[in-house]
């Protein structure tokens, strides 16, 4: 008897207010339900924004062993073997060029700069907001030192703007020379054009033999956008971001109330 292929072969999952609960633990349903979809046949992969040194501690706490999509598609990762498999890093002085034309719309901002590598630094300069990690943050009160060694990307704050005003600020003035993301809560980022999650994910997936139609994707803010466009099926969380939920092709619970493991169950027939 033939056994029935799973409805996807790829689970991909974004980890802050997605796959992680409030208290950046995974519940045991959710844990059940991706190790049944693995039994089925389908493959989990983590899609995160979060660089690999802010990712791996959560990673070995979930004994994650397979590959991880880390700062915003700039890493791909093998958590199982803890080496990075590809990095992508943004071109310095293009950086800098962004921030001063940003700036010249915006006024000052607050900045941070993630460097590249496994145990690649956070840097921060005086008013930039940063939340609880792994890894303190380096503070740096010459800007010259964030640009000093490779860095994957910018985060940039602005001390009146909201994330949505200052991504969008940031998109119109310099646009053109970086991608810029909003990830989460006081996170907007500068990248390498054209890099995002969904190109790290399409690296990763073919690594593993696997085509964006065969991809189900979860994930909860505009970081996401480009993941769920290269997916052959997107899922936007109850908690995530309007602009998400716009595009998503449906929309689950929250991350607190088992919403990955709701639509796994359904899709994979794990319902009882």
């Amino acid at each position: 008897m033939t056994a029935t292929p799973p409805p996807y072969r790829l689970v991909a999952t974004d980890l802050d207010g997605t796959l992680l609960r409030s208290d950046e633990t995974v519940s045991d349903r959710t844990r059940a339900a991706l190790a049944l979809a693995g039994a089925a046949g389908a493959a989990h992969i983590v899609v995160t924004g979060r660089p690999v040194a802010w990712s791996r501690h959560i990673l070995d706490a979930l004994d994650y062993r397979g590959l991880a999509v880390c700062g915003q598609g700039a890493q791909v990762y093998h958590a199982g073997e803890h080496r990075l498999l590809t990095s992508v890093t943004l071109d310095r002085k293009l950086a800098a060029l962004a921030v001063a034309k940003v700036e010249a719309e915006t006024g000052p901002l607050h900045l941070a700069a993630s460097r590249d590598g496994l145990d690649g630094d956070l840097l921060v300069t005086p008013g930039y907001r940063t939340m609880e990690g792994p890894r303190p943050p380096v503070p740096v009160t010459d800007r010259a030192e964030l640009w000093a060694e490779p860095l994957n990307k910018l985060y940039l704050q602005h001390p009146e703007l909201d994330d949505d005003a200052l991504a969008e600020a940031a998109r119109a003035a310099a646009g053109g020379l970086v991608d810029v993301t909003m990830a989460g809560a006081g996170i907007v980022e500068l990248l390498p054009l054209g890099l995002s999650k969904a190109t790290g994910l399409s690296l990763a997936a073919r690594r593993l033999g696997v085509k964006a139609a065969d991809t189900i994707a979860f994930g909860d803010m505009p970081n996401d956008l480009p993941m769920f466009a290269w997916a052959g099926h997107g899922v936007a969380m109850a908690n995530a971001h309007e602009e998400l939920k716009a595009v998503a092709d449906e929309v689950t619970a929250s991350n607190d109330e088992d919403g990955i493991a709701v639509v796994i169950e359904r899709l994979f027939g794990l319902s009882g």
